[in-house]
Order: structure tokens, then sequence, then C-alpha cells
């Protein structure tokens, strides 16, 4: 058995006495600790200034076995009352009466301090005249607590777990509750402990409030001890109850629906603890408590009420009332899954309160006993801690009854609202470091080329110098041969010229001077191919040899070309236009490829943006989108990885690469990609929702809750600033113009955008007109924006099919007046892919009944109308798209598709129109083709060429241009030339 240890407790002074009682002049000071006076120091003299010195010490010992356990420190502190020392009358003892009151927590003792010292604050006693007098005293004690050796050593409490447990009200109580002297409310719990031991956390003397105002937030948690003269000493230091919005909760009624019954209930008729009681977890205990959340998942919390009028001596309860039924003997079921979630140190909320059952109670919690009822000799109130295993009394306890009151809980919808709060998580959440160092281990460090720019600019300029030297040398050899005077003769014949060329080729040949100049072009050239071109390995097949010399031979002679033509004019020549189309640009061809499912020709199209921009992120995202909806998983992951290669903080890179590995079932990383993108600062509503969607993919549904809570929690506080936002610009006379959703490059085909909110028939000519009457047409409310609906705009645009029907499954139980248009959108646009018509047309028609007047549902109308063959229907479609004021959000395909109908019914001047439209919109190859094609057939030939033109400067691969340019061609050499 271990030896025990004192504590020694040193009230050293008090400070500003004078704040609680001007008159005061004796004072004395008594300390007690656990129901036990350990001392009284002597009477002092209060001075001028307000302090008194008492020096005085006391002690208790702290054994483990003893009745101060460290069970006790933990949760009990050390209580100083300040007493007033007054005499009347020589012969008469000393009056004494209670001023104030301080308490000093002892837990910084098993924290790994020896002594601390503090400044106890003194709250004056109700009782007291001094209450009346000085309400805002300001008095203290300065005291010290120190120990010989640790009470506990720093390895025991790293390594085990301090447990908080704060029962704060139950709402909604039955009616047949009554504020009874009488009468002891009290809630129970027992936490497991090492060696099958069970520690019993008990929460004694509810108060019992009328209706009214709710309970304040934040208000302070109170000490669970005995009675104590000063109410305000009973409030734990630093530590309060601080609410929060009912969402964020654990717990039965955190749903929005319960939000209007849980506000009514606060301010009905409670019963009040507001206690906080704690408990030091070994690590046996912290391991058992584990195992015992794993397996039990709910844990039993009773509630009753108890008669405190014992007639028993020295607190006994009396042997009647052991037999007497427990009245409103209740149980809440708490489910503790959720401390099993990696970095999850608390669950609050309100729990609802059943009657007490065994049958159920076993069913759910696995526990065979009650506490209030196996253990009910043991609960005097003069205790309140049971220290013996339910076994040993639950056989002996005489059965007793359960009054039928305690139905009267479900009826009244009674709720218990409490905490449970751990130091340290009891599964640790991996670091941020961590994370980023498992992503690197998963993605293989592939540095990238080291730019060539300076190299290959090097031997670009050491060709033409070569070029030019050469060429020099053979000017020489041509004057040595012809003489300079001949160039001052006039021109020269063609048989001259000839016969000087053949003559000049026989003496470079003869001489050797050929071989000479060819030998000083050919480094260059080899230098050229290994820095320009990084070629240094052997070809595979003759084609590619021939492919490669016909590429290499085109470059050298255009170069050769700037060469001379900057010797022959002595100026530099004008560098290489750069390329007509952009990013964007060829991020659109790729998209009217996959429009027409020409997936060969939309490959190369994103290869060519990835080829013009390596360290561009997007470009490699928006391929791998494309490779994860039309080839293969495998490739999208190269994709994306590269991406976080180039960023490894970029958290749509992370989400891809999570999303990837889900779809080639390696969950794993999956987890990793996902957890790192959710450390990542700021926090991604998005990247919590995905998160949420793969843990329930997993079946870990307390993982799930969590993620979306979290997401949810992010989305209110960016509402919040939205509106704050808002408010400001409204005080300012000023309307601020709504953030669009994505950048309009980034918007797939199909993919839906922020519904418009202006009517048909009310459409203004202007913008700013539309502004000034808004208030007098009030536009309907937009439906509210969801975590789920946010999370599926990024997953349509990254093609995650699977993902956003997950999403959208938690879009359609979470909304209060059923499916949006924008759900319907979403869920069609998941039919177009799967090409099911009858689906998408479905979705379609009920997206169309919510929003008649939005122009992305009469695009999307348009398309499946398209795709049937019914052109009729969808000119109809995109002739309604156009003509509102707001357009969709692929305007540039209803562009395209109209265009062409026109062109097949002959309407060219129409079509025309059209396909201007979308080259003002959106230029492409595909729009100025459409445009010179209605040019050429209404005879426009000027107009269709300089179209073609633009067209084929766009992209020169089309063979319908180059056809179309050819017919124009015709058509003018077959025009009679005029006199």
């Amino acid at each position: 058995m271990a030896q025990p240890i004192p504590v020694q407790i040193t009230v050293v002074s008090a400070q500003d006495l004078k704040t609680l009682k001007s008159s005061l002049a004796y004072t004395l000071v008594r300390v007690e600790y656990n129901g036990a006076v350990l001392g009284d120091s002597s009477k002092t003299h209060v001075l001028p200034d307000g302090t008194a010195e008492y020096d005085f010490s006391s002690s208790f010992e702290y054994s483990p076995e003893g009745p101060n356990s460290l069970d006790i420190l933990v949760q009990k502190p050390v209580l100083l009352t300040l007493l007033e020392v007054t005499s009347k009358d020589k012969k008469k003892p000393d009056k004494i009466t209670p001023l104030a009151q301080a308490v000093v927590d002892l837990l910084p003792l098993l924290q790994g301090a020896r002594s601390l010292k503090v400044l106890a604050p003194l709250y004056a006693v109700p009782a007291s005249p001094s209450a009346k007098l000085c309400p805002e005293a300001t008095a203290g004690l300065e005291v010290i607590v120190s120990t010989r050796e640790l009470l506990l050593s720093a390895t025991d409490f790293s390594s085990g777990n301090l447990l908080s447990v704060t029962v704060e009200a139950a709402y909604s109580v039955p009616d047949a509750f009554t504020a009874d002297s009488q009468q002891n409310y009290m809630v129970c719990l027992q936490v497991p402990a090492a060696a099958e031991k069970e520690l019993p956390l008990l929460f004694k003397n509810g108060l019992l409030k009328a209706g009214g105002e709710k309970e304040p937030f934040p208000r302070p948690k109170n000490w669970p001890v005995g009675p104590i003269l000063a109410p305000n000493a009973l409030n734990i230091p630093d530590s309060f109850i601080v609410g929060g919005p009912y969402e964020d909760e654990d717990g039965d009624l955190n749903k929005s629906e319960d939000k209007e019954f849980r506000t009514q209930a606060e301010s009905s008729r409670r019963v009040v603890w507001d206690m906080e009681t704690r408990c030091f977890l070994d690590a046996d205990a912290v391991a058992v408590l584990q195992m015992r959340i794993a397996e039990r998942r709910h844990w039993p919390v009773e509630l009753c009420r108890m008669s405190t009028g014992g007639k028993g001596k020295g607190n006994k309860p009396d042997k009647k009332d052991e037999d007497k039924p427990i009245a409103f003997h209740g149980v809440a079921y708490v489910n503790m899954m959720h401390l099993l979630c990696p970095g999850v140190t608390q669950i609050r909320g309100a729990f609802r309160v059943f009657n007490y059952e065994d049958s159920e109670v076993f069913e759910k919690t696995r526990v065979q006993y009650s506490i209030f009822r196996d253990r009910r000799s043991q609960l005097s109130l003069g205790k309140e801690r049971l220290g013996t295993s339910p076994s040993s009394k639950a056989a002996t306890n005489k059965p007793l009854k359960e009054d039928s009151n305690a139905m009267l809980y479900s009826e009244a919808g009674t709720f218990l609202v409490m905490e449970i709060k751990l130091d340290r998580p009891l599964v640790p959440k991996r670091l941020r470091e961590e994370l980023a160092q498992r992503v690197q281990e998963l993605i293989p460090p592939r540095p990238a080329l080291a730019p060539r720019t300076e190299g290959a600019k090097k031997v670009v300029e050491d060709y033409h110098k070569r070029v030019t030297s050469v060429a020099v040398a053979i000017l020489r050899e041509y004057h040595e041969l012809f003489g300079k005077q001949l160039l001052e003769q006039g021109v020269m014949d063609h048989e001259t010229m000839e016969e000087q060329k053949r003559q000049l080729n026989y003496e470079l040949n003869t001489s050797g001077k050929y071989f000479a100049f060819k030998e000083q072009l050919k480094y260059s050239v080899v230098k050229i191919v290994r820095e320009k071109y990084l070629k240094t390995t052997a070809f595979e097949t003759k084609e590619q040899l021939q492919a490669f010399l016909s590429e290499l031979y085109v470059y050298l002679v255009d170069h050769m070309h700037m060469a001379l033509n900057k010797l022959l004019s002595g100026e530099d020549v004008s560098p290489a236009p750069p390329p007509n189309s952009t990013s964007k640009q060829l991020l659109l061809f790729a998209r009217e490829a996959e429009a027409i499912k020409d997936l060969k020709l939309a490959s190369l199209f994103y290869n060519q943006r990835i080829a013009r921009d390596q360290r561009s992120i997007q470009a490699w995202l928006d391929y791998g989108a494309f490779c994860l909806l039309y080839e293969d998983a495998t490739k999208a992951q190269e994709c994306f990885q590269q991406a976080v290669c180039l960023d490894p903080q970029h958290v749509q890179s992370l989400l891809l690469c999570g999303i990837a590995c889900v779809k080639l079932r390696t969950y794993e990383e999956a987890e990793i990609f996902f957890e790192d993108a959710c450390s990542l600062e700021p926090p991604s509503i998005i990247a919590w929702t995905l998160t949420g969607l793969f843990y329930e993919m997993q079946n870990n549904y307390i993982q799930a809750e969590r993620s979306f809570r979290e997401a949810k929690k992010l989305l209110r506080a960016e509402l919040e600033e939205e509106r704050r936002i808002l408010e400001a610009a409204e005080a300012e006379g000023k309307k601020p113009t709504p953030p669009s959703s994505q950048p309009a490059e980034e918007i797939p085909d199909g993919s839906p955008d922020k519904p418009p909110e202006v009517e048909e028939g009310e459409t203004p000519k202007e913008e700013a007109p539309a502004v000034q009457e808004a208030p007098q047409a009030p536009e309907p409310e937009p439906p509210p924006c969801t975590i789920f609906m946010k999370s599926v705009e990024f997953l349509m645009q990254f093609n995650s099919v699977r993902f956003v029907h997950k999403a959208l499954a938690h879009e359609l139980l979470s909304l209060q007046g059923g499916p949006t248009c924008a759900y319907y959108l979403a869920l069609g646009w998941t039919y177009q892919l799967r090409e099911d018509l009858p689906r998408w047309e479905e979705c379609l028609r009920e997206a169309v009944r919510i929003e008649p007047l939005n122009p992305n549902v009469w695009a999307q109308k348009g398309h499946l109308c398209y795709q049937q063959k019914d052109f009729d229907k969808a000119k109809d479609c995109y002739e309604r798209v156009i003509s509102f004021e707001e357009d969709a959000a692929d305007m540039h395909f209803v562009y395209l598709r109209l265009g062409s109908i026109y062109l097949d019914e002959k309407k060219y001047a129409r079509a025309k129109h059209i396909f201007l439209l979308a080259c003002d919109n959106s230029a492409s190859c595909l729009t100025w083709l459409g445009v010179g094609i209605a040019c050429y057939r209404l005879e426009e030939m000027l107009e269709a060429e300089d179209a073609l033109s633009e067209a084929n400067a766009l992209n020169n691969t089309n063979p319908e241009v180059w056809g179309y340019l050819a017919l124009i061609c015709l058509q003018v050499s077959a025009q009679p030339v005029p006199a």
C-alpha cells in the first residue's frame, strides 16, 4: 500500500477586506476539505489598508485508498471561510460570523505541480450584512498549496485522461414536478474503470424553476460539493457553459425541426443543476472506457426524484424510505461513439428521457442494474460517491417497485442537456504534418523537368550563328569565283544564274569545303535535338524516325530562313507569333469535342492545354475529370496527383485524389486525402461535406455526422458574413452584386447555375432600372443553400457521378418544401451522362414545373430534344433561352445547336446572327465555321472567307473549314474577270 502524502495548505494573507465590510476589525480563516475542518487560524487584526496576515498552515493526507483519494482531489476544492470575530463583553466568548468564502482548485497538483500559489477571490455570504453593503467586493485570500512529492507522475498523468461530466438541466419536465424542499432531483451515471470497478458520478440538488426567461449563456459551472454559504463560491473558476447552435450538438434533438420545440421548452419549467463532476482515468481505465464504448455505444444516464425526509440519525436513510418506489425513474441514452472519432474530446447535446425499463436498458446498453434502484441504500444525502461494485449489492437488495410517474417523461417530451468532456481525445487525430507526410508517401516525388528554355534558346542562337557563318563563307567563295562587280551589272538572266550555281557547287564539293560546312552545322543540329526536343534515345520504329526527321527538317529550314533574312536585311527578324488559341479556348474546344462524342479529339485538346503550361493545376484537374468520366480512374488519379505535386495544399486536388481512390477502391489512401483536405486553413465546406459522404460510404455514420456538422457550421458562418455585408451595404444605400458560383469556363455542359429571379413580363430594358424597380415587385426568395448543393456544383464540375448521387440523396432528405429546381437539374445531369433520356426528361419536367422562368431549365430541355432529334422542340426551347434577360450557364452550346438547326432549315440570315452571338460570347472554330457557312449560303463570299479564316486560325485541322475555303476559292475563280 502506498504511503499517504500530506498536502499542506497555507493561508498567507488577505487583501481588500475593507471592501467586504468597512468596520471590519478582527478575522480568522477556517480551512475545510472533503467535509472535514482542517483548522482555524488565530484571530488576526485587519490593518487600515484592508490587509490581514495569517500565516496559518493546515494539511490533510492524500492516499489512493483513503478518504482523500485521487477521485476526491480531482473534483473537490479546498473551502476557505473568512469569519468575523467580534466581542461586546469580555466575560462572554467572542461572536464569530461568516463573512465570505473562497475555494482553491487542487487539479494543478495532479498535472505535475508540487506547489501552487493563488489569490482566491472571496465571495460574500448573503446572510451577512456585507452582502448588502458591498455587493462588488474585491477581497481575496493568498493561499499556497504544496506537497513534498508529486501526487501523480508525469508518465501516469500523460497516459491517463481527465473526464469531466456536466449536467446542465432537464427541460420540458412533467407537471407533477413540484418545488418541494423534501424532494431532491438527482442524475447519476457510471464510468467504467480498470479491474471491473465502476465510478458512479452523482448530481444532486437540482433546482426546479418555473417558466420564464431562458438560462443565460455563458453561465458558470458549479462544484459538486455540499452546502456552501456563499453561492458564488460554488462557481468553478474559468469554467462556463457556453451553449451554441442546436445543429452543432450531439444528441437526439439537433435537427432543424426540433428547434421550435426546444426554444419553447427552454423557457418553460425545468430542473437546473449546472454542475460539473471530474474524475481521473488511468491508462487501464482509459482502455476499458474505449472498449466499453465500442461494445455498448449508448450509455445510460438515470434521472429520478428522491425524498430527503429521512428520520434516522447521522444522515442515515430511514428504513421505510428504502422500501418506497423510486419516483420519476427515467433514463437517457447518451451515444458515446462520437468520442471514438479521431480528435473528438467532447460531446454535448440534448438527450430524450424515457421511463426506466430493465429490458429496454439492457437491450440498448447491456447494463443489467440500476444505480438508483439496486444501489439505493448508498445514495444518502451526505454522500456523493459510491465506492463498491454493483455486483456486491445488486444481489442482496430487495426488488423495488417502480412508480407509474416515469411514463410522464415520454408524454412531456423531457430531455436532458449534458456534456461529457475529455482532456485528450481517446483516438488522437493525425497532425497536419503527419497527413502531409502520408500524402507525400502516397504520391512519390516527381520533380518537374528543369526548365530548359535558356539551354534551348542558347542552342538555337548557336545554330543561327553557324548558319550565318556558313552563308558568309559561301558568299566569299562566290566572290572569289565570279567577283563582286557582277552584282552591279543589273539583273542576271536565269541561265547565267544556273551556270554559276553549278560551278559553285562543283568547287565546294571538289575542294571538300561542302563537307567542312556541313560538319560546322552538324554539332549545332545535334544540340537542338537534345536541348530543344529533349530526344536522347533511339527510335523504336522507322515511322517514328521519319516523322521526327520531317518535323526537325521543317524547324531547321524555318530558322535557317530567319538567320539568312537577318543577315541580308541587317535587322532582327520578328519572333514567331504566339499561338492563337488560349488555355480557355482549348478547354472550350475540348468540351465541344465532348459534346459531339469525339473523345479522341477532346483528349488531344486537353493534352495540348497541359503542354502549353505544365504547371497549370486547373489544366491537370480538367483533364483528370475527363479521364474520370470517359477513360479510366488510374489515369485520372495520375492527373490529380500531378496537381497535388504542384501545390500540396490545393484543396480541390486533394479531394479529387480522394474521389479517384474511392473509385479505385483504395479506401485507406482516400481517407488520407480527405483528412488532409479538411486540415487545411481556411476550412472548406466542400472538403468536410465530401469527407462525410466518404465516411458514409464506409458505413462510419458517426464520423459522417460530425463531418456534416462541421460543414454546416462553416456554411452558417459564411451566410452570416454575407448577411452582415449585405446589411452594411444597404445601410450605405448600395446593393452589392452577388458573387457568381463558378467562373464561366469552369461550368460543364449541363451544369445548373443559380436560378434567376426575374419574372416574365416584368423584364426591364436596362439593368439600372431593374435595381430601382425591384422593391416594387418583390422577388421570390431562393431556396436555402445547403452544404450538399454546394458540393454538387463542385462534383459536377469534375464528373464525380457517384458522389453526386450521395449528395443529392442527402439534399432530398434535408429539404423541407420538397426538391428544388437545382436538385432536378443535377439529377438530370447524371441521367444525361448515362444517356438515360426518359429519366432525364422526367427530371426536366419537374424542373420546369418548379421554375418555369429559369433559362438553365430550358437550355437543358433544348439539349434533350436535340439529342432526341426533335429539332422543332429544341429550336423552341433554345429561342426561349436567348429571349431571357439572364443567360443560361451553357449559352455556347445553345448558340451552336440553334445555329445548326437554322442552317438545316435554310434560315441562313438567322443562323448567321446566332453564330455571331456565339462568337461574341465564346469564339471557337465551330462558331466561326457556322458564320462562314451561313455567309457562303448567303453568297457573301468576302465575309465567308474572313469567318473561315478566323476558324482556321483557331483550329487548322478541321476538314470542314478547309472544304468551305476550297469552295470559296472555286466560286471566286469561276467568276469572270472584269474588263
